[in-house]
């Protein structure tokens, strides 16, 4: 299998990972065929053998000599250490020890090594993070480490390395995690982080990446290669193989994701059983555009909200001497407002649950202190408890999944829709869910802010689009059209103070709108005019905008509507529809929409029906349609996005409709601007041009 791929002008490598599932497997020795069972059966005998070798290592070698030796890349006489963790293991003689009496061909070996090495690795850096926080660790009675001073914690980010990059929730957490020690030791601290944490293990998985062609090999289907794989890797025949005839050749059989090209270069997967079934975490190469770092003109900007999920709009720099950020000031919005809501229903029940839990292992751990044995039926509920806990987790967890990858996929058709070649994000790694009641802190910490950023990252970079994280700081506190400080209020109309909408105190600008209108215009516009100081981030491989310049922020100008401006001579003002309210409101009877049979009353058709019962309602109730259909598209909806109702009616929850019906977003279309500029706010336009809906009767 070839694992290089042909780049063509102003292409990159993407290198992505879908899962498979497989079900069927092929003995070549013994010519049987496995089901899915007894496939998941001899892959977890290898699991377990390397999840074994891979334990021995890292328990041998966890301590902070050992961390520092395989961090530092050189060896004890000073020589450079390979690249490859198994390699790198091997040479400082850390290699893993086969059992007595057991047989493990060296290419598994080498599988655990690379495991083990990598988690090794990895432990470094927290070991530098944990001993710069207990390097400076508050002192004194009344010393709060969780309540730093400024100045503590700038002695703090400056004793880690590259304190600036470092978030603040890393830092907290890793700081609850050693107070959390301390309480439990009676007030001592670890002395790093091998006595603050346990070994790593394997991950009960087996890294097939750092084997060879001599154990595993991996191809497509002769018959069917676009949607077909075929993996062969040696399987021990028993749990504990004793002989090199132990270990039979398997051919297992996968369906290959729809999302990987055809010309894609496919490399060895990852194995992992989950649920009595075999999973492959299959890696594959693919030629995308190359995304850019910098000389962005063109940008889509969003906003973080709890109700509204995503709001946010296009935003375009101008050329010349002094670059201007232009936008036309109409956002778009994605409301997962039943997803949210199913959300909060599963962690109030997962909340329920583990209440339940709490108190019967209390009372079953009471028993067993007092040495008496538990009641069986008090053992059974806690079981039956643990697993539901377990699903709604396990439910909650998909759900979440399935919000991310939603709100990604809307984020870069906005963008491919504007023709946009970046898309600014906020960075709200920091936040945490502190202080604001109960009722916003549970829905701060049950937001899912990491996986909308990876997914979009994901899905944006098949297409060009680069993903940049822009400071959050100050984004909804300045008015984006003059700079000045907004004054905050409940609603439009109720100046009572709050934090949903913004006005600007300004007379000269008297700027009104949404908090979040305000902010995703804020964060294009800081994001465009800081894009020269864009780095890249090695450890996540984003685009981050590390630190702002306050003389750079300038001010977003708003750009009129095509042809709502004469050409020449002075603006004139438009005029401006009397709407006073004077009396009633006419009944206005909307065409197709009066009842039809039996016939409305002082009509030809009532009239004429002299003989029989025409114009009155026959006995019983009239016979009517249903009117809710789980899978109905509305008329307000395009065909690639689900409409925006004026009230959610969670009819999916109710009969199953599935996920969809609970996520709406604004229709995302390319339209044709004969001059070319972009549109402008809504507001501008005349009322002919957005006429209101006609009333029902």
């Amino acid at each position: 299998m070839r694992r290089k791929i042909q780049l063509g002008q102003g292409e990159t490598e993407r290198v992505a990972c879908v899962s498979a599932s497989a079900f069927r497997g092929l003995d070549t020795v013994t010519g049987e065929v496995w089901g899915p069972e007894v496939l998941a059966e001899r892959v977890g005998w290898l699991t377990s053998l390397v999840e074994a070798l891979c334990t021995q290592v890292t328990s041998a070698h966890w301590n902070r000599p050992d961390l520092a030796r395989l961090a530092s890349g050189r060896d004890c006489s000073g020589a450079r250490l390979p690249s490859n963790a198994w390699m790198a293991v091997r040479t400082l003689g850390w290699g893993a020890v086969v059992p007595a009496g057991m047989y493990v061909p060296d290419r598994v070996r080498r599988v655990a090594e690379e495991q083990a090495g990598r988690a090794l690795r990895s432990a470094w850096w927290r070991s530098e993070i944990t001993d710069a926080v207990l390097a400076t660790w508050p002192a004194g009675p009344d010393a709060d480490p969780l309540r730093r001073t400024e100045t503590e914690w700038a002695v703090l980010r400056a004793a880690c390395p590259d304190g600036q990059a470092v978030a603040a929730s890393v830092l907290r957490s890793r700081t609850r995690q050693i107070a959390a020690f301390q309480a439990a030791q009676g007030g001592r601290l670890p002395v790093d982080v091998c006595a603050l944490e346990s070994a790593p293990g394997g991950g009960r998985q087996v890294v097939l990446a750092a084997a060879d062609k001599q154990l595993c090999t991996l191809t497509r289907c002769p018959d069917d290669p676009a949607h077909y794989g075929m993996l062969t890797v040696r399987l021990p025949a028993r749990p504990d193989p004793r002989t090199r005839a132990d270990w039979h050749p398997t051919v297992i059989r996968f369906r290959l994701s729809p999302t990987i090209p055809l010309n894609a270069a496919l490399h060895v997967p990852t194995l992992r059983v989950r649920g009595g079934r075999l999973r492959l975490d299959v890696v594959f190469t693919a030629a995308a555009p190359a995304t850019r770092r910098d000389r962005h003109t063109r940008a889509v900007a969003f906003d973080y909200g709890l109700g509204t999920l995503l709001t946010g709009g296009t935003l375009t720099l101008t050329g010349g001497a002094q670059p201007t950020v232009i936008t036309d000031g109409q956002p778009v919005f994605f409301r997962p407002d039943g997803v949210l809501a199913k959300a909060d229903r599963l962690r109030i029940l997962g909340e329920h649950l583990w209440t339940k839990t709490a108190h019967l292992q209390a009372l079953v751990d009471g028993r067993t202190m007092a040495g008496q044995w538990p009641a069986p039926s008090t053992c059974a509920k806690l079981a039956a408890l643990k697993v539901d806990h377990a699903a709604v987790s396990m439910r909650r967890s998909k759900l979440n999944e399935q919000l991310a990858k939603a709100a990604a996929r809307f984020m870069v058709e906005t963008a491919q829709s504007a023709r946009a070649t970046v898309i600014y994000l906020e960075d709200l790694r920091d936040m945490e869910a502190r202080g604001k009641g109960r009722t916003l802190n549970t829905r701060l910490s049950s937001s899912v802010r990491g996986q909308i950023v990876a997914h979009t990252r994901h899905q944006a970079a098949a297409y060009g689009i680069a993903v940049v994280i822009v400071p959050a700081r100050g984004t909804s506190k300045y008015c984006p059209k003059c700079l000045s400080v907004f004054r905050h209020h409940a609603a439009p109309d109720n100046p009572k103070p709050g934090w949903k909408w913004a006005t600007c105190p300004n007379p000269a600008c008297g700027y009104s709108a949404d908090r979040d209108v305000a902010a995703w215009q804020r964060i294009g516009a800081r994001g465009l005019t800081h894009q020269h100081t864009t780095v890249l981030d090695r450890s996540s491989g984003t685009y981050v905008i590390r630190r702002t310049v306050q003389e750079l922020d300038q001010p977003v100008r708003h750009t009129p509507h095509p042809g709502t401006a004469p050409s020449s001579g002075p603006a004139q003002p438009r005029a401006v529809a009397d709407r006073t309210k004077a009396g009633s409101t006419r009944n206005r009877p909307v065409p197709r929409q009066r009842r039809r049979v039996p016939a409305p009353p002082a009509t030809p058709v009532a009239q004429s029906a002299a003989a029989g019962p025409g114009g009155k309602r026959p006995a019983g109730r009239m016979p009517q349609w249903p009117r809710r259909h789980p899978q109905w598209r509305g008329r307000r909806q395009a065909p690639h996005t689900m409409s925006t109702p004026t009230r959610h009616q969670p009819r999916g929850a109710r009969l199953g409709a599935g996920f969809h019906l609970h996520t709406h977003a604004t229709p995302v279309t390319s339209r044709a601007r004969p001059s070319g500029q972009p549109r402008s706010f809504s507001q501008d336009r005349s009322r002919a041009d957005n006429p209101a809906p006609p009333r029902k009767t």
